[in-house]
């Protein structure tokens, strides 16, 4: 599975088009909060406005001296002999003769909003005495801070709506993330998948086919009882390899106890496994251990063989008809070392780092990859050498472990084998 193909770029787009609608919505209701908030500021505003000016016509209409009126406030006097006194600078188009006319015959207090040469007053018409006052404010000032409350809530907004965009895409980031984290974990895991249980599948296929072309031969099946632990050997460890992927999908890392591994034994198990493999390709595998020692290590027995099992398919898998391919391994002091060598096609050294990268800027694989995290995982390192044409060299290094022997580790029970 690589990251190339049309499911990444598919997954990409459908990630940027899910920010862009969060960013959006997010913005929207914050826009749309900030709008609210406006709109009621605006109405509290024009509320406030009218109560004010209600109350100052009426304080003025009742006491405030006809030639010193409140701000913005005019005063008019209806006398009993029937003339108009008013405040000094008074509009000429005013007072409202209308209303005064009609209060002065006794008729209650009046409110009302008038418009005279193209301006608005808010007029209160009132008695005081025997006289009838009529005040008058001129509502423009009050129009005028509208005006400026709106450019200022208007400025406000688009402010805000720069702002939300900004938040929006903050928290949209933020909200995508663990998507798309886990649509990359389960390429992941796919590629993952597919890759641990091919070596295993084709290891069975293998030895299945040669056991079928045998049995159908005429070979008698007692000659096969090998053949075929071998088979039920392989199908155990495909589903040690299952049961670890099933682990790794539910997010949960593999906390088995670290116990006592001897690598030989386990390049000899995979050795004899590939053997079917290796004939039908005309390779030879080769396993040979140098020096004095044990080669045994603390891990997790299945994870460690998973390692080998992916080292000896790359080596297959490079190396031509009639090649061999050698397994060492050799004891210093506190590590063991795994060498795989072949005779294969090799590779270029500038590209040794790339060897194990996932499918990064045309990585070679996969496999390599997954075999450097279990080997880290278990506190060790590994390396590659090699030539063009002229073969390759993996060297896992691990801590040593303590010897195998009864008093100080017993191999975990296994099932008994059925023989079919």
């Amino acid at each position: 599975m690589s990251p190339a193909g049309p499911g990444p770029e598919l997954e990409r787009r459908l990630l940027k088009r899910a920010r862009r609608r969060l960013t959006a919505q997010v913005a929207g209701v914050i826009s749309l909060l900030l709008a609210l908030t406006g709109v009621l500021v605006y109405c509290v505003m024009v509320h406030q406005q009218a109560d004010a000016a209600r109350r100052d016509l009426t304080a003025a209409v009742q006491r405030a001296p006809i030639a010193h009126p409140p701000p913005c406030v005019w005063l008019y006097a209806l006398r009993p002999d029937g003339t108009v006194e008013s405040s000094p600078g008074a509009p000429q188009a005013l007072p409202f003769r209308a209303p005064m006319d009609r209060v002065a015959t006794g008729l209650p207090p009046r409110v009302e909003e008038v418009r005279v040469d193209g301006h608005a007053y808010l007029i209160r018409t009132q008695r005081r005495g025997d006289d009838t006052f009529q005040a008058a404010l001129d509502l423009r000032y009050q129009d005028a801070e509208r005006q400026r409350l709106l450019r200022t809530l208007g400025g406000a907004e688009l402010g805000g709506l720069l702002a939300a965009l900004l938040v929006g895409q903050v928290i949209s980031r933020r909200a995508i993330a663990p998507l798309g984290e886990a649509l990359a974990r389960q390429r992941r895991f796919a590629a993952d998948v597919s890759h641990e249980l091919r070596s295993p599948l084709t290891r069975l296929h293998t030895r299945a086919q040669l056991l079928s072309r045998r049995l159908r031969g005429g070979t008698d099946p007692i000659l096969l009882i090998d053949e075929v632990d071998q088979l039920v050997t392989g199908s155990r460890q495909l589903g040690e390899v299952v049961e670890d992927l099933l682990q790794s999908a539910q997010l949960q890392q593999l906390r088995r106890p670290f116990g006592p591994v001897d690598l030989a034994v386990l390049a000899s198990e995979l050795a004899v496994a590939e053997g079917a493999r290796a004939d039908a390709k005309g390779v030879t595998i080769e396993v040979r251990c140098e020096g004095p020692g044990d080669h045994v290590v603390r891990g997790v027995e299945s994870a460690l063989r998973r390692v080998l099992s992916a080292l000896l398919d790359n080596a297959l898998g490079h190396t031509r008809a009639g090649g061999h391919i050698r397994v060492t391994l050799s004891r210093d002091r506190d590590l063991v070392r795994l060498t795989v060598r072949d005779d294969g096609v090799g590779f270029d050294p500038a590209q040794t780092e790339r060897l194990f990268t996932r499918f990064v800027g045309g990585g070679f694989g996969l496999g390599l990859a997954l075999v450097r995290e279990v080997v880290e995982g278990h506190h060790g390192t590994i390396t590659a050498d090699g030539r063009p044409g002229a073969g390759a060299t993996f060297t896992v290094s691990l801590p040593a472990g303590p010897a195998v022997t009864p008093s100080a580790w017993t191999p975990p029970a296994r099932e008994p084998e059925r023989r079919l």
